[in-house]
Parts: structure tokens; sequence; C-alpha cells
């Protein structure tokens, strides 16, 4: 991409977002809204070793019809949790935590190494610990440091 190219295209995102301020402000107070009620209900799930324990497998349930239906809905909506944190980035909204519970919900390869690379920033841990103080539950066990080679 050439220097005109990149500045046409900031142009008109500036062009769409003024024309749109409206309905952009109104997406953004309701996915503020989303996570403030639908955040506190999947952290207060987790189980204070969630981030101790070893990496769990698919196990014989997600082989059922009613397993592998649990499974495309905890990543659907895992994954619009994902889109729905990234977008909290740039608007109103816990963007980082809602990113992380989205990312904890669904199932990919390097999941748990993944999660608990996030869970070591301070924000994102002091975020959940945060949110289960305000639920009436114990904190989550934060993991394990990574060990550093000698």
């Amino acid at each position: 991409m050439d220097v005109a190219s990149v500045s046409e295209a900031v142009s008109r995102l500036s062009q769409f977002i003024l024309a749109h301020s409206g309905t952009l402000l109104l997406v953004s107070l309701g996915l503020l809204v989303c996570t403030l009620v639908l955040l506190p209900a999947i952290v207060a799930r987790l189980p204070v070793d969630y981030f101790e324990r070893p990496q769990a497998g698919p196990g014989d349930k997600s082989r059922t019809p009613l397993g592998v239906l649990l499974l495309v809905v905890r990543n659907v909506v895992g994954l619009v949790l994902v889109v729905l944190g990234l977008l909290m980035l740039f608007t109103p909204g816990q963007g980082l935590l809602t990113l992380f519970v989205g990312l904890m919900l669904m199932n990919y390869p390097g999941k748990h190494a993944l999660e608990r690379s996030l869970a070591r920033r301070e924000g994102v841990m002091t975020g959940l610990i945060w949110v289960r103080r305000k639920s009436g539950l114990p904190p989550l066990r934060p993991p394990a440091p990574r060990h550093q080679p000698a």
C-alpha cells in the first residue's frame, strides 16, 4: 500500500464514522450493557483453580449430539465475545476482559497456553478477581509463573 491509498482509506473511515456516529454510539452502549450482563455470569462459573488445572481433552461427551451442539454454541458465543472485545478496545467497555472470556469459551489448539499467558497479565487477573468479588465468590488462583530458562 502506498501513502495515497492509506490516506484514502483513513478519509473514508472518518467519513463513515461521522455519518454513522449515532448508530456507532448505540452499538457501543449496547456492547457495554451486554458485557455488564454476560461477563459476570461467565466468570462466576469458572472454578477457583481454573488456571491450575491440567489441559483438558475433548472427552466423550463431545461425541454425543447434545455435546456437539453445546460445543458449537460455546464456540459461537466465544467468537461473538472475541469480536465484541476487539470492538470494545476502541469503544466503552471491558475490551480485554471480554476478549479473554471469549477466548476461554472457545476450543482451539494452544488455548491452554494462551489463557495462562493472558491471565499472568496483571490487568486481566485483577479484572477477573474484581468480577468474582462483586459476585461474592472467592478469587481465581493465578497461574504459576512461566519458567525462565537457566
